[in-house]
């Protein structure tokens, strides 16, 4: 792609996607490498600016990750954070040894308004640290530009050949000023005009796709998720009728899901095809109880069905899949640890008969695809859709799956949403959801006795999804939520919240 570029180096930091999102919001195209990237190979891609990210080990011991000095002389500004800045520290002959007083967390900070890097900014704001080691020395040709309490160099620069660091993380939302200082590196110091935009993104994909497709034929697995979403519309976009997506309606979705993902598609430039397979599902899945059984099950039907449809389609030249950027980066490159192995990424699947995968999405985040969705003019629903697993409502019914039970749980799962949507918590909360446990208790409606389901509703807040805290829902509204439920949907006679933090338990109950 023909963007501005600058390239974060990771050193094992935990802000590593983060660091590339920020630049990436401030308009210029970022991507993430190993720090065992080669020179050359750096030199190819020709960036405007290198980033060193962070790291949790120390510079001096002869098993950390390093990198060629040669990257110092390349004429390209390099700004190190953290462990970044502590490597450029001692790969240039400065010191740095085990600070006397570890510092972590919000910290009062002060900086020099001489320093390009903080143009414009306060002179004293907090800074987010999270450090054992410190620069106690700075290379020669390098000023000290900000300090801290504990940190007598929480900055340095040698402005004349563009080495900037700053032993804070700007990248953090907890540094009040992070954002300008990382403004002021990317347009001060690498002087970019910020070319990178969803516009000018969809243009260049489209462009892309269209001459790599070419005649061909293109088929997709359509789930109604924000990524297979965005990705039907932009390629709808590119390639129009020559585009098939297969939508397997699986029966297990929240309420109303499966006509809203048909009604935003049936009007595009594609081939839509529907296939209502939720008896099919319910048979498999009958007297099932065990959440990893159930998900065996619907992974494996899931393929069948595809195949089913694919093969009445014919031969296709292309398989398109919705791997996006963190995919890509969790699945693990070089000695970078596997977070995950993401299902996107590393193998094809067999059962399609095709030439190519192509995958549109693969350099974008999460936040990135979703403002693509809203520049290719998806609806709302599908744009913030809540994230929802693959096996859908299975398992969030605890226990034996029955038609009569995922009518409970769409209806109550429905109200649940719609209040927190009324009470303009949507945007405050990440995710939230209800389960429907298979646990029953005594209740009394009116003069009756009842024996009826009680259901759990889970709402947290995260950034990254790692960890998660407990939503803290206003009673009221929880009241509400409660109060409709039960009178409005059969079957259900208490309602709990679910007040536990990710770890130790997981955002999902199974």
């Amino acid at each position: 792609m023909k963007h501005e570029l600058v390239i974060v180096l990771d050193f094992g930091g935990q802000y590593n996607q983060l660091i590339a999102r920020r630049v990436r919001d401030l308009n210029v195209y970022c991507e993430v490498k190993s720090y065992k990237t080669p020179i050359d190979e750096i030199k190819k891609m020709n960036p405007v600016g290198i980033i060193f990210t962070g790291g949790p080990n120390s510079v001096y011991l002869e098993t950390s990750p390093t990198i060629s000095p040669e990257i110092f002389n390349l004429n390209i500004p390099v700004l190190g954070i953290c462990y970044g800045s502590q490597l450029m520290a001692h790969l240039l002959g400065g010191e740095v040894k085990s600070a006397e007083t570890s510092e972590y967390g919000k910290t009062e900070t002060s900086f020099s308004p001489e320093s390009l890097m903080f143009k414009g900014l306060k002179e004293k704001s907090i800074t987010w640290m999270s450090h054992t080691d410190r620069i106690e020395k700075v290379p020669e040709g390098f000023k000290i530009t900000a300090f801290s309490k504990s940190c007598p160099v929480a900055a340095m620069e040698n402005s004349k050949k563009g080495l900037y660091a700053v032993q804070f993380h700007p990248e953090v939302s907890h540094t009040e000023q992070g954002n300008e200082i990382l403004r002021n590196f990317l347009y001060e110091v690498c002087g970019v005009k910020g070319d990178w935009s969803m516009k000018n993104y969809i243009n260049t994909a489209v462009n892309n796709v269209r001459e790599k497709v070419g005649d061909g034929k293109v088929l997709l697995a359509l789930s109604g998720g924000v990524d297979s979403s965005v990705l039907a519309a932009l390629l709808s976009k590119a390639v129009g009728s020559k585009l098939t997506c297969i939508f397997v309606d699986h029966g297990l979705m929240r309420k109303n899901e499966g006509d809203e993902v048909e009604a935003a598609f049936k009007d595009r430039d594609l081939n839509f095809i529907r296939v209502n397979a939720g008896e099919r599902f319910l048979t498999k899945l009958k007297d099932v109880t065990d959440p990893e059984t159930k998900r065996k099950i619907i992974g494996e039907e899931f393929i069948r069905v595809f195949e089913e449809e694919a093969k009445k389609i014919g031969k296709v030249d292309y398989f398109a899949q919705g791997t996006i950027y963190p995919d890509v980066i969790e699945s693990g490159s070089g000695d970078a640890a596997v977070i995950k192995s993401h299902h996107n990424v590393g193998g094809l699947p067999d059962y399609v008969d095709f030439k190519e995968i192509i995958e549109p999405l693969r350099l974008l985040f999460k936040d990135e695809v979703r403002r693509l969705g809203r520049e290719l003019e998806l609806p709302d629903y599908l744009v913030n859709r809540q994230p929802f697993p693959g096996p859908g409502l299975a398992i969030r019914i605890i226990g034996a799956i029955t038609e009569e039970k995922i009518k409970i749980l769409q209806d109550a799962d429905f109200i649940f949403r719609e209040e927190i949507a009324k009470a303009n918590l949507d945007t405050e909360i990440n995710q939230y959801f209800a389960v429907l446990t298979n646990m029953r208790s005594v209740g009394v409606m009116g003069d009756f006795r009842t024996y009826d389901y009680t259901l759990a509703i889970r709402a947290v807040t995260t950034t990254d999804f790692m960890t998660a805290d407990f939503a803290q829902i206003p009673y009221p509204t929880l009241a509400k939520i409660s109060n409709r439920i039960v009178n409005e949907v059969s079957n259900i006679n208490r309602i709990v919240y679910d007040i536990t933090t990710k770890p130790p338990s997981t955002i999902e109950w199974e």
